[in-house]
């Protein structure tokens, strides 16, 4: 049975080191001069869709506006313009911008004065 060490210093060596902070996983640079995440535009036909859901959500009600033709952060700024203008709450997750409670209609409006092609998707 081997014998536990009694201090640090007893272990030999560097154990365990975050000196190199947290690298990107696509381009290995650290995340704050990240590149690849700013510049990606995700594909599609360049169509905004508006629809209202409530599935897995535990009744809730959350409008989702996918296929928006920007770069994360730009997507960022536009969820956060789109939040204050409805009032309400809501995220940013994998592209998808949920804003709280039924805004479809609003919604439209909103991103077809940012110069959007938008269109109601859904029932």
């Amino acid at each position: 049975m081997a014998k536990k060490a009694a201090s640090f210093a007893a272990l030999g060596g560097l154990v365990f080191s975050t000196d190199a902070g947290r690298h990107c996983p696509d381009c290995s640079q650290p995340v704050d001069a990240c590149i690849c995440k700013q510049t990606v535009i995700p594909a599609g036909d360049g169509i905004a869709r508006v629809r209202r859901e409530s599935k897995g959500r535990g009744g809730k009600t959350v409008t989702t506006i996918t296929g928006v033709p920007l770069a994360e952060d730009a997507l960022k700024e536009l969820a956060t313009t789109l939040k204050k203008r409805c009032g309400t709450g809501g995220a940013l997750k994998d592209g998808i911008i949920e804003i709280q409670g039924d805004h479809v209609e609003l919604l439209l409006a909103e991103l077809i004065k940012h110069g959007f092609k938008a269109k109601k998707s859904g029932g």
